[in-house]
């Protein structure tokens, strides 16, 4: 088994390295990160400047670059070989609801899911990383569970078998007070808040973009809910964003369009 790893927060973060740590003795794990912070850059890919790669002293490789281009740079030439499962994280803080959109630490996973690779993002719910060793270790446990439909599939056992992605938060609890796993769909946030204006040095006027806004929903079945009462949420993703339920009605309007100009 073949596992890489990335996140949003750097190849520093301490989420990372437990990352690493607790997946190290389950298959070959390599970690391919960005240099800097890059949260919420989502699905981004620099497309206008080079990037470079380096390695630090503990083995990990970083590129200047977002989450999406070390997961793309890594599977199109660095690593010489396709892993079997792209992991993404551990976020300090939450990934859920419309946040998904924004991440950088679902960016990256995304990316290895788009390369046809079974992918998962792990975030904390709290930042600061309290409890990062337990989330590190519930990340491997997840991970485990899941091995042996990996392997069946790197082996060829189930050629048909479609990529997945899951977005999974664990709340900064101990072990013992963390209740278990939930499946849960994703919630939604009220607007962002009001962006933050400062004044430069220069006297010019800076902005900043807001704080995300509270949870607007989050009742039973939600993301929020599940890790608001010390559940682990495990939330499958998919790409598709089209409308399906109105494709009908926008077929129509085409229709009465093209009739229009006939």
């Amino acid at each position: 088994m073949k596992i890489l790893i990335c996140n949003d927060d750097g190849y520093q973060a301490s989420g990372i390295i437990a990352l690493y740590e607790a997946l190290k003795t389950l298959a070959d794990v390599e970690v391919v990160a960005p240099e800097q912070n890059n949260s919420a850059k989502s699905n981004a890919l620099t497309l206008h400047s080079p990037m470079y790669v380096h390695t630090a002293a503990n083995g990990f490789r970083y590129i200047n670059g977002t989450p999406a281009d070390c997961v793309h740079i890594a599977l199109t030439g660095l690593l010489g070989y396709r892993p079997d499962l792209v992991v993404s994280g551990i976020n300090n803080g939450a990934n859920m609801g419309d946040d998904t959109i924004y991440s950088g630490t679902v960016g990256a996973a995304m990316e290895g899911y788009l390369f046809g690779i079974p992918a998962i993002a792990f975030s904390q719910t709290e930042k600061g990383w309290a409890h990062i060793d337990v989330a590190a270790q519930r990340a491997r446990e997840l991970v485990q569970q899941l091995m042996p439909s990996l392997e069946a599939v790197a082996h060829g056992a189930q050629p048909t078998l479609a990529p997945w992605l899951l977005n999974v938060n664990i709340p900064n609890l101990p072990d013992d007070q963390i209740k278990g796993v939930k499946v849960a769909r994703l919630g939604r946030r009220h607007a962002a808040e009001r962006v933050i204006t400062q004044t430069s040095p220069r006297g010019e006027t800076m902005y900043w973009i807001g704080g995300a806004g509270p949870a607007k929903e989050a009742g039973d079945g939600t993301d929020f809910h599940a890790t608001s009462q010390g559940f682990v949420s495990i939330t499958p993703l998919h790409v598709d964003l089209t409308d399906h339920e109105r494709l009908p009605y926008w077929t129509e309007t085409a229709a009465r369009l093209t009739s229009a100009h006939a």
